[in-house]
Protein backbone atom coordinates (compact mmCIF):
# COMPACT_ATOMS: atom_id res chain seq x y z
CA UNK A 1 0.00 0.00 0.00
CA UNK A 2 1.18 3.51 -0.99
CA UNK A 3 1.36 5.86 2.06
CA UNK A 4 2.29 10.02 1.12
CA UNK A 5 5.33 10.98 1.75
CA UNK A 6 3.78 13.04 5.33
CA UNK A 7 3.12 9.62 7.10
CA UNK A 8 6.13 7.68 6.41
CA UNK A 9 8.15 7.12 9.43
CA UNK A 10 5.95 8.91 11.92
CA UNK A 11 6.28 11.84 10.35
CA UNK A 12 3.30 14.46 10.07
CA UNK A 13 4.22 17.27 8.18
CA UNK A 14 6.69 19.48 6.93
CA UNK A 15 8.09 22.22 9.41
CA UNK A 16 10.06 24.74 8.02
CA UNK A 17 12.37 27.13 9.94
CA UNK A 18 13.55 30.91 9.48
CA UNK A 19 17.03 31.99 11.02
CA UNK A 20 17.38 35.37 11.34
CA UNK A 21 21.12 36.35 11.83
CA UNK A 22 23.87 34.22 9.91
CA UNK A 23 26.44 35.39 12.42
CA UNK A 24 28.13 32.72 14.73
CA UNK A 25 25.52 31.47 16.24
CA UNK A 26 22.80 31.78 13.10
CA UNK A 27 25.54 29.82 10.86
CA UNK A 28 25.92 27.15 13.57
CA UNK A 29 22.06 26.57 13.81
CA UNK A 30 22.02 26.27 10.35
CA UNK A 31 24.86 23.62 10.66
CA UNK A 32 23.96 21.37 13.02
CA UNK A 33 20.30 21.36 11.13
CA UNK A 34 21.97 20.22 8.09
CA UNK A 35 24.36 17.53 9.60
CA UNK A 36 21.31 16.03 11.96
CA UNK A 37 18.94 16.45 9.77
CA UNK A 38 18.11 12.34 10.22
CA UNK A 39 18.32 12.75 13.93
CA UNK A 40 16.22 15.91 14.29
CA UNK A 41 13.51 14.36 11.86
CA UNK A 42 13.43 11.31 13.78
CA UNK A 43 13.28 13.09 17.36
CA UNK A 44 10.94 15.78 16.28
CA UNK A 45 8.71 13.54 14.18
CA UNK A 46 8.50 15.91 11.82
CA UNK A 47 10.42 17.06 8.76
CA UNK A 48 12.35 20.21 9.42
CA UNK A 49 13.94 22.41 7.42
CA UNK A 50 15.51 26.23 7.04
CA UNK A 51 13.63 27.92 4.76
CA UNK A 52 14.94 31.61 4.95
CA UNK A 53 18.32 32.91 6.45
CA UNK A 54 17.61 36.79 7.13
CA UNK A 55 20.99 39.13 7.01
CA UNK A 56 21.68 42.12 5.82
CA UNK A 57 25.14 41.31 4.45
CA UNK A 58 25.81 38.65 1.16
CA UNK A 59 26.65 35.23 1.34
CA UNK A 60 27.02 34.53 -2.09
CA UNK A 61 29.47 31.04 -1.86
CA UNK A 62 27.48 30.21 1.18
CA UNK A 63 25.93 26.73 0.52
CA UNK A 64 22.62 27.94 1.91
CA UNK A 65 23.15 31.06 -0.75
CA UNK A 66 19.03 30.53 -2.07
CA UNK A 67 17.50 30.55 1.24
CA UNK A 68 19.08 34.71 2.12
CA UNK A 69 16.48 37.17 2.16
CA UNK A 70 17.00 40.70 3.32
CA UNK A 71 13.42 41.65 4.19
CA UNK A 72 11.78 40.57 7.17
CA UNK A 73 8.24 40.99 5.77
CA UNK A 74 8.63 38.08 3.80
CA UNK A 75 9.29 35.70 6.99
CA UNK A 76 6.31 37.47 8.43
CA UNK A 77 4.25 36.93 5.86
CA UNK A 78 5.12 33.28 4.98
CA UNK A 79 2.37 31.23 6.79
CA UNK A 80 4.65 27.96 6.27
CA UNK A 81 7.35 29.49 8.73
CA UNK A 82 6.22 27.76 11.53
CA UNK A 83 9.44 28.64 13.81
CA UNK A 84 11.46 31.61 13.51
CA UNK A 85 14.94 31.41 15.10
CA UNK A 86 16.36 34.42 16.47
CA UNK A 87 20.32 34.99 16.65
CA UNK A 88 20.59 38.82 15.76
CA UNK A 89 21.05 39.69 19.06
CA UNK A 90 20.66 43.02 20.80
CA UNK A 91 17.04 44.42 22.08
CA UNK A 92 16.65 46.76 19.19
CA UNK A 93 15.80 45.09 16.06
CA UNK A 94 15.76 41.89 17.56
CA UNK A 95 12.97 43.11 20.21
CA UNK A 96 10.80 44.55 16.81
CA UNK A 97 11.37 41.05 14.69
CA UNK A 98 10.07 38.79 17.62
CA UNK A 99 6.99 40.48 18.40
CA UNK A 100 6.50 40.65 15.21
CA UNK A 101 6.95 36.80 14.04
CA UNK A 102 4.98 36.31 17.53
CA UNK A 103 2.04 38.18 16.65
CA UNK A 104 2.20 36.33 13.20
CA UNK A 105 2.08 33.32 14.39
CA UNK A 106 5.84 31.67 14.48
CA UNK A 107 6.82 30.75 17.84
CA UNK A 108 10.85 31.90 18.42
CA UNK A 109 13.23 30.37 19.81
CA UNK A 110 16.83 32.78 20.64
CA UNK A 111 20.34 32.65 22.03
CA UNK A 112 19.83 36.64 22.99
CA UNK A 113 20.59 36.93 26.68
CA UNK A 114 20.05 40.79 25.96
CA UNK A 115 16.50 40.86 24.85
CA UNK A 116 15.39 37.82 27.39
CA UNK A 117 16.47 39.95 30.20
CA UNK A 118 15.31 42.71 29.20
CA UNK A 119 11.84 41.71 27.59
CA UNK A 120 11.48 37.85 28.97
CA UNK A 121 8.29 38.84 30.67
CA UNK A 122 6.31 40.78 28.27
CA UNK A 123 7.52 38.27 25.32
CA UNK A 124 6.42 35.33 27.22
CA UNK A 125 3.43 37.33 27.92
CA UNK A 126 2.72 37.35 24.53
CA UNK A 127 3.67 33.84 23.69
CA UNK A 128 0.94 32.58 26.27
CA UNK A 129 -1.52 35.20 25.22
CA UNK A 130 -1.33 33.67 21.22
CA UNK A 131 -0.41 30.08 22.31
CA UNK A 132 2.73 30.11 21.01
CA UNK A 133 5.84 29.03 22.12
CA UNK A 134 8.81 31.38 23.37
CA UNK A 135 12.31 29.07 23.90
CA UNK A 136 15.64 30.54 24.94
CA UNK A 137 17.75 27.42 26.55
CA UNK A 138 20.49 28.99 24.36
CA UNK A 139 20.27 32.40 26.17
CA UNK A 140 21.99 31.00 29.32
CA UNK A 141 25.24 28.60 29.16
CA UNK A 142 25.35 27.86 26.14
CA UNK A 143 24.58 24.13 25.15
CA UNK A 144 24.43 23.48 28.68
CA UNK A 145 20.99 22.65 29.49
CA UNK A 146 19.47 24.61 32.24
CA UNK A 147 16.11 26.16 31.78
CA UNK A 148 14.42 22.95 31.16
CA UNK A 149 15.66 21.71 34.25
CA UNK A 150 14.81 24.67 36.36
CA UNK A 151 11.53 25.25 34.52
CA UNK A 152 10.57 20.98 34.17
CA UNK A 153 13.20 18.48 36.44
CA UNK A 154 13.12 21.13 39.26
CA UNK A 155 9.63 22.39 39.32
CA UNK A 156 8.65 19.85 42.64
CA UNK A 157 11.19 22.38 44.35
CA UNK A 158 11.15 25.63 46.25
CA UNK A 159 14.24 26.82 44.74
CA UNK A 160 16.24 29.15 47.28
CA UNK A 161 19.33 30.46 45.07
CA UNK A 162 20.85 30.70 41.69
CA UNK A 163 24.73 30.72 42.02
CA UNK A 164 26.82 30.41 39.55
CA UNK A 165 30.20 31.10 36.91
CA UNK A 166 28.26 32.37 33.76
CA UNK A 167 30.60 33.80 31.58
CA UNK A 168 33.44 31.93 30.11
CA UNK A 169 35.81 34.50 29.49
CA UNK A 170 36.28 36.22 32.64
CA UNK A 171 36.76 32.33 34.18
CA UNK A 172 39.50 31.93 31.65
CA UNK A 173 41.33 35.11 32.69
CA UNK A 174 40.85 34.58 36.16
CA UNK A 175 42.21 30.91 35.80
CA UNK A 176 45.25 32.45 33.82
CA UNK A 177 46.11 34.50 36.40
CA UNK A 178 45.55 32.35 39.34
CA UNK A 179 47.34 29.26 37.91
CA UNK A 180 50.14 31.70 35.19
CA UNK A 181 50.84 33.92 37.61
CA UNK A 182 49.89 36.42 34.20
CA UNK A 183 48.70 40.21 35.42
CA UNK A 184 45.14 41.06 34.68
CA UNK A 185 46.14 42.33 31.34
CA UNK A 186 48.48 39.79 30.43
CA UNK A 187 45.82 37.29 30.90
CA UNK A 188 43.26 39.20 28.67
CA UNK A 189 45.30 39.77 26.17
CA UNK A 190 45.70 35.81 25.96
CA UNK A 191 42.30 34.75 26.17
CA UNK A 192 41.58 37.47 22.88
CA UNK A 193 44.71 35.69 21.17
CA UNK A 194 42.36 32.56 21.41
CA UNK A 195 39.31 34.55 20.66
CA UNK A 196 37.68 33.61 23.74
CA UNK A 197 37.63 38.10 24.40
CA UNK A 198 36.14 40.27 22.03
CA UNK A 199 38.23 43.39 20.65
CA UNK A 200 36.14 45.29 23.04
CA UNK A 201 35.68 43.01 26.24
CA UNK A 202 33.76 45.00 28.22
CA UNK A 203 30.33 42.94 28.52
CA UNK A 204 32.39 40.21 29.84
CA UNK A 205 35.01 41.77 32.15
CA UNK A 206 33.15 44.35 33.71
CA UNK A 207 30.36 41.70 34.24
CA UNK A 208 27.32 42.80 32.00
CA UNK A 209 26.97 39.61 30.64
CA UNK A 210 26.90 37.52 33.43
CA UNK A 211 24.10 39.99 34.83
CA UNK A 212 21.85 39.39 32.02
CA UNK A 213 22.05 35.28 32.94
CA UNK A 214 21.62 35.79 36.43
CA UNK A 215 18.49 37.82 35.62
CA UNK A 216 17.15 35.42 33.40
CA UNK A 217 18.15 32.46 35.75
CA UNK A 218 16.53 34.33 38.72
CA UNK A 219 12.99 35.55 36.67
CA UNK A 220 12.96 31.51 36.14
CA UNK A 221 13.58 30.20 39.58
CA UNK A 222 11.37 32.63 41.20
CA UNK A 223 8.76 33.44 38.56
CA UNK A 224 8.92 37.38 38.91
CA UNK A 225 10.78 39.57 36.38
CA UNK A 226 14.37 40.23 37.34
CA UNK A 227 15.45 43.37 35.51
CA UNK A 228 19.09 43.87 34.44
CA UNK A 229 18.67 47.48 35.92
CA UNK A 230 17.78 46.11 39.48
CA UNK A 231 21.40 43.96 39.87
CA UNK A 232 24.39 46.07 41.51
CA UNK A 233 26.63 44.73 38.90
CA UNK A 234 31.05 44.56 39.59
CA UNK A 235 33.82 42.93 37.06
CA UNK A 236 36.84 41.74 37.46
CA UNK A 237 39.21 44.28 36.37
CA UNK A 238 40.12 45.19 39.74
CA UNK A 239 41.06 41.26 40.69
CA UNK A 240 45.11 41.37 41.34
CA UNK A 241 47.81 39.28 40.98
CA UNK A 242 48.30 39.92 44.61
CA UNK A 243 44.34 38.62 45.91
CA UNK A 244 44.66 35.34 43.66
CA UNK A 245 47.50 34.91 45.97
CA UNK A 246 46.38 35.56 49.11
CA UNK A 247 42.67 33.97 47.98
CA UNK A 248 45.03 30.61 47.31
CA UNK A 249 46.88 31.21 50.69
CA UNK A 250 43.59 31.05 52.83
CA UNK A 251 42.23 27.95 50.33
CA UNK A 252 40.02 29.96 48.54
CA UNK A 253 40.40 30.80 44.32
CA UNK A 254 38.88 33.84 43.14
CA UNK A 255 35.86 33.50 40.82
CA UNK A 256 33.02 36.01 39.19
CA UNK A 257 29.66 34.52 40.46
CA UNK A 258 26.02 35.36 39.64
CA UNK A 259 23.72 34.69 42.58
CA UNK A 260 19.68 35.42 43.14
CA UNK A 261 18.62 34.28 46.68
CA UNK A 262 15.25 33.96 47.99
CA UNK A 263 15.38 36.65 51.21
CA UNK A 264 13.11 35.52 54.32
CA UNK A 265 10.65 37.95 53.56
CA UNK A 266 9.80 36.45 49.92
CA UNK A 267 12.15 39.39 47.94
CA UNK A 268 15.33 37.97 45.67
CA UNK A 269 18.36 39.10 46.22
CA UNK A 270 20.22 39.50 43.22
CA UNK A 271 24.26 40.66 41.81
CA UNK A 272 27.02 39.94 40.01
CA UNK A 273 30.93 40.36 41.42
CA UNK A 274 33.95 38.35 42.41
CA UNK A 275 34.18 35.86 45.32
CA UNK A 276 36.25 33.69 47.46
CA UNK A 277 35.06 30.07 46.40
CA UNK A 278 36.41 27.36 49.14
CA UNK A 279 39.17 24.76 46.99
CA UNK A 280 37.14 21.98 46.82
CA UNK A 281 33.67 23.03 46.22
CA UNK A 282 32.04 22.57 42.87
CA UNK A 283 32.32 25.56 41.63
CA UNK A 284 36.03 26.00 42.61
CA UNK A 285 36.69 23.48 40.73
CA UNK A 286 35.13 24.96 37.41
CA UNK A 287 38.45 26.26 35.23
CA UNK A 288 39.09 28.06 31.68
CA UNK A 289 35.97 28.56 29.73
CA UNK A 290 33.74 26.49 31.08
CA UNK A 291 30.69 27.85 33.18
CA UNK A 292 29.08 25.99 36.28
CA UNK A 293 25.63 26.50 37.46
CA UNK A 294 24.24 25.62 41.30
CA UNK A 295 21.08 25.57 42.00
CA UNK A 296 19.34 24.82 45.15
CA UNK A 297 15.84 23.58 46.06
CA UNK A 298 14.28 22.79 49.51
CA UNK A 299 13.57 19.08 48.12
CA UNK A 300 16.41 18.41 46.95
CA UNK A 301 19.54 20.28 47.72
CA UNK A 302 22.06 21.64 45.68
CA UNK A 303 22.00 20.50 41.89
CA UNK A 304 25.49 21.34 39.73
CA UNK A 305 24.97 21.86 36.18
CA UNK A 306 28.98 22.15 33.68
CA UNK A 307 29.66 22.51 30.25
CA UNK A 308 31.02 24.66 27.73
CA UNK A 309 28.68 28.41 28.47
CA UNK A 310 29.46 29.47 24.90
CA UNK A 311 30.78 28.82 21.44
CA UNK A 312 29.29 28.38 18.09
CA UNK A 313 28.33 24.55 18.10
CA UNK A 314 27.51 24.27 21.62
CA UNK A 315 24.90 27.00 21.75
CA UNK A 316 23.84 25.83 18.20
CA UNK A 317 22.90 22.46 19.75
CA UNK A 318 20.41 24.26 22.57
CA UNK A 319 19.06 26.46 20.04
CA UNK A 320 18.10 23.73 17.97
CA UNK A 321 16.65 21.36 20.64
CA UNK A 322 14.28 24.25 21.15
CA UNK A 323 13.18 24.12 17.30
CA UNK A 324 12.64 20.42 18.09
CA UNK A 325 10.53 21.28 20.84
CA UNK A 326 8.59 24.08 19.38
CA UNK A 327 7.59 21.81 16.42
CA UNK A 328 6.95 18.63 18.81
CA UNK A 329 4.76 21.07 20.44
CA UNK A 330 3.16 23.27 17.32
CA UNK A 331 -0.33 23.02 18.84
CA UNK A 332 0.13 22.65 22.37
CA UNK A 333 2.39 24.97 24.37
CA UNK A 334 4.87 24.58 26.49
CA UNK A 335 4.74 25.91 30.14
CA UNK A 336 7.18 28.34 30.47
CA UNK A 337 6.48 31.77 32.08
CA UNK A 338 6.80 34.19 34.65
CA UNK A 339 5.28 37.59 35.36
CA UNK A 340 6.36 41.20 36.03
CA UNK A 341 8.96 42.33 38.47
CA UNK A 342 7.92 45.29 40.15
CA UNK A 343 9.48 45.18 43.93
CA UNK A 344 10.72 41.27 44.11
CA UNK A 345 14.48 42.45 44.04
CA UNK A 346 16.10 43.75 47.34
CA UNK A 347 19.53 44.91 47.37
CA UNK A 348 22.99 43.00 48.34
CA UNK A 349 22.89 44.81 51.86
CA UNK A 350 20.01 42.32 52.44
CA UNK A 351 22.43 39.32 52.69
CA UNK A 352 25.07 38.13 54.47
CA UNK A 353 28.41 36.74 54.02
CA UNK A 354 32.24 36.72 55.56
CA UNK A 355 34.20 39.31 53.22
CA UNK A 356 37.91 39.24 51.66
CA UNK A 357 39.55 42.77 52.20
CA UNK A 358 42.63 43.97 51.25
CA UNK A 359 44.12 46.90 52.38
CA UNK A 360 47.24 49.49 53.17
CA UNK A 361 47.21 50.49 56.91
CA UNK A 362 47.63 48.64 60.15
CA UNK A 363 46.03 46.09 62.08
CA UNK A 364 44.97 48.42 64.81
CA UNK A 365 43.06 50.34 62.17
CA UNK A 366 41.49 47.02 60.89
CA UNK A 367 40.13 46.00 64.17
CA UNK A 368 39.08 49.19 65.02
CA UNK A 369 36.64 48.80 62.10
CA UNK A 370 35.59 44.97 61.92
CA UNK A 371 36.86 43.27 65.07
CA UNK A 372 38.49 40.06 64.82
CA UNK A 373 39.47 39.30 61.62
CA UNK A 374 41.83 36.40 60.08
CA UNK A 375 44.76 37.68 58.94
CA UNK A 376 45.90 36.20 55.35
CA UNK A 377 49.97 35.54 55.15
CA UNK A 378 51.12 37.01 51.33
CA UNK A 379 55.22 37.18 51.07
CA UNK A 380 54.54 39.54 48.17
CA UNK A 381 52.42 42.00 49.77
CA UNK A 382 53.45 45.68 49.51
CA UNK A 383 54.60 47.38 52.36
CA UNK A 384 52.08 48.65 54.67
CA UNK A 385 49.18 45.93 52.73
CA UNK A 386 46.73 43.77 54.60
CA UNK A 387 44.66 40.75 53.29
CA UNK A 388 42.18 39.40 56.15
CA UNK A 389 38.72 37.93 55.63
CA UNK A 390 36.11 38.78 58.22
CA UNK A 391 33.07 37.24 59.79
CA UNK A 392 29.96 36.74 58.81
CA UNK A 393 28.36 40.29 58.51
CA UNK A 394 25.39 42.20 57.02
CA UNK A 395 25.63 44.08 54.01
CA UNK A 396 25.09 47.15 55.60
CA UNK A 397 26.97 46.40 58.00
CA UNK A 398 30.16 45.92 56.40
CA UNK A 399 30.10 48.80 53.91
CA UNK A 400 29.82 50.93 57.51
CA UNK A 401 33.15 49.57 58.53
CA UNK A 402 35.03 49.42 55.19
CA UNK A 403 33.87 52.86 54.86
CA UNK A 404 35.58 53.56 58.41
CA UNK A 405 38.74 52.17 57.21
CA UNK A 406 41.05 54.10 55.00
CA UNK A 407 42.91 52.35 52.19
CA UNK A 408 41.03 49.79 51.18
CA UNK A 409 42.09 48.16 47.48
CA UNK A 410 39.67 44.95 46.97
CA UNK A 411 36.51 43.85 48.84
CA UNK A 412 35.26 40.63 47.90
CA UNK A 413 32.25 38.18 49.64
CA UNK A 414 33.36 34.58 50.43
CA UNK A 415 30.99 32.06 49.04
Amino acid sequence: MFFPRRQRKGVTHMVYVAILGFGTVGSGVAKVMEKNAATIQQRAKEVIEVKYILDIRDFPDSPYAEKFVKDFSIIENDPSVQVVVETIGGATIAYDFTKRALLAGKSVVTSNKELVAEHGAELLHMARDLNLNYLFEASVGGGIPIIRPISQCLAANELDEVCGILNGTTNYILSSMIKGGLSFDAALEEARAKGYAEANPSADIDGHDACRKICILGSLAFGRHIYPRQVPTEGISGVTLSDAACADAAGYTVKLLGRAKRMPDGRVCAFVGPHLVEKGTPLAGVEDVFNGIMVRGDVIGDVMFYGRGAGQMPTASAVVADVIDAAKHAHARKYLYWEEGGDIVAPPECMHSAWYVRAQCDEQSVENAFGRVCYIKNEDAKTNELAFLTCVLGGAEFERAKNSLSGVRCAMRVL
